[in-house]
């Protein structure tokens, strides 16, 4: 079973996107509320995915993603966001993100996606 770490500020969203993993039988292995708390989870736990949020307190999800990405570079990230902008799209791309959702969480997406990224090397 994949483990997968949930990067949101918002509770009502880690706790949405809780429920889409477990029901396409995914294991959520911790659950980050900034970008400083990801890259100490994902260093410590190492999950096969991670999904992040973009707009974040402390440290904003691409500055946590670089960060990620320096000290594993094959780490497995999906950046998510309420801003839909090509812009940011394209820089969650450019930084080494793997797929990209845009909230509200459209289940049948968000396994789309994680399926997709876990597959893919």
């Amino acid at each position: 079973m994949s483990r997968i770490l949930i990067v949101d500020d918002a509770k009502f969203l880690r706790e949405t996107l809780k429920k889409i993993l477990s029901n396409g039988h995914y294991s959520v292995v911790g659950e980050a509320k900034n970008g400083l708390e990801a890259v100490r989870l994902y260093k410590k736990m190492r999950p096969d995915l991670v999904i992040m949020d973009i707009t974040m307190p402390e440290m904003s999800g691409i500055d946590a993603m670089k960060e990620i990405r320096n000290e594993d570079p094959d780490a497995k990230i999906i950046m998510c966001s309420a801003i839909g902008q090509q812009r940011v799209v394209f820089e969650a791309i450019e930084a080494g993100a793997k797929d990209f959702l845009v909230k509200p969480f459209d289940e049948m997406r968000v396994l789309q996606a994680v399926k997709h990224v876990l597959n893919n090397n």
